[in-house]
């Protein structure tokens, strides 16, 4: 790997992971469809007439800064960052991570725009020559890196299922008891569960197994249908299972032997809130390393938002995480960006005698980033808007 500086592309890695540790050493992956307009672009150029109006000649990255907002320094439209890849794709062949303290140097030069990495006192372009990689192994700290947007936000959903259908709770193991009676159970108690009818609650010998723990699956409808598109049940904390479930022969007060259940037994690990007997438990999924690459999606697209997570409101601020009424079945996928529009305001025309009902144009109040998805339903963050985004705003392409 050579160190950056070297071969870092501006700007062009809003395809990074949003992850920490080992998973830094993933490939960031490039869709052909990106590479493809990057070669476009390559060819014939940014007209300046696409640059954002105040777009600085150069900038300096800071601790903190993020690619989306960096990229929309330099674009009109944020998500086009394969078409400042573009710019540079003569000097490279491959986007990788930029970090704090390099430089980025906008050239206007020739009717068309270019992005370059400078180095010097005079922020002159860094000649990027070939570099000849040893054969050996290296490590280096990645940290520091870049990332898309902030991910404070949404970290809390990249491993919690919360979004289920109608019978995956019902069906779910509950839990059935507490020690010494407890109403509220929290982190360190132990309790009892037992798995659906005919399916015991088992445990497996070979690894340690860990339950989410949920309650109250709220029905989410599509605005405009009225269709039940899920339901987004309350996550309470996680659990994990020590012994299964069995039975077992024991003597009854008549002195004759029935076979029992023994549910199985579990120690609540961490909390949300506290959790009570018939709280229901789904398996913990495997944990993602999902890579996020802002872009628009392909065609036509039409959607609304159907609630705020986590808020009894209906209005929803910038860095908010809110539900779609859009998902796989519709083609939607992470990392698509969406224009979130605001209904134009219907009145009375009281300029004209005859007192018509107008209706204001719908006017463009902000994006949002779609970060997961489900069949029906999806979750995004609000990644800038000019006014409140209310549940039943519409949703269309960001171009």
């Amino acid at each position: 790997m050579a160190k950056p500086g070297i071969t870092i592309t501006a700007l062009a890695t809003l395809s990074v992971c949003l992850l920490s540790g080992a998973a830094w050493g993933q490939k960031y992956p490039v869709t052909p469809a990106q590479s493809a307009t990057a070669k476009q672009v390559a060819q014939a150029g940014v007209p300046l007439s696409e640059l954002a109006p105040d777009a600085p000649d150069s900038y300096t990255i800071k601790s903190g800064d993020t690619l989306w907002a960096i990229s929309s320094l330099f674009l009109r439209s944020p998500w086009r960052w394969p078409e400042l890849w573009g710019m540079n794709l003569d000097d490279i062949r491959n986007p990788h991570l930029i970090y704090p303290g390099q430089r980025l140097v906008l050239d206007k030069s020739g009717g068309l725009a270019k992005l370059r990495l400078a180095d010097g006192a005079n922020g002159e372009p860094v000649d990027l020559a070939t570099v000849r990689l040893s054969p050996r192994v290296r490590s280096e700290k990645t940290s520091d890196a870049l990332t898309t947007l902030q991910t404070r936000a949404i970290e809390p959903f990249l491993a919690e299922p919360v979004i289920v259908e109608e019978s995956e709770l019902s069906s779910a193991p509950r839990i059935v008891a507490t020690q010494e009676n407890r109403v509220m159970l929290s982190r360190g108690d132990r309790a009892y569960a037992r798995g659906p009818s005919g399916m015991p609650l088992l445990d497996d010998k070979n690894k340690t197994q860990r339950w989410r723990v949920f309650r109250n699956a709220t029905p989410l409808k599509d605005p405009t249908t009225g269709e039940v598109l899920g339901y987004e049940a309350q996550f309470l904390g996680k659990a994990e299972l020590v012994r299964g479930e069995s039975t077992q022969d024991t003597e009854n007060r008549d002195g004759k032997l029935q076979n029992v259940i023994v549910p199985a037994t579990i120690d609540v690990i961490s909390t949300k809130e506290e959790m009570r007997v018939g709280d229901r438990m789904l398996p913990e999924p495997e944990r993602e390393f999902p890579s996020y690459t802002p872009r628009a999606p392909s065609g036509v697209v039409s959607g609304r938002i159907v609630s705020v997570y986590g808020s009894a409101v209906v209005n929803a601020a910038q860095n908010q995480v809110v539900v779609i009424n859009r998902g796989r079945r519709d083609g939607i996928e992470s990392g698509h960006v969406m224009a979130i529009l605001k209904d134009g305001q219907q009145l009375v025309d009281k300029t004209d005698p005859a007192r018509p009902q107008i209706k204001l144009p719908d006017e463009r109040n902000g994006l949002l980033m779609v970060f997961k998805t489900f069949e029906k339903l999806s979750y995004a963050l609000i990644l800038d808007i000019t006014d409140g985004v209310r549940v039943g705003d519409r949703l269309t392409a960001p171009r």
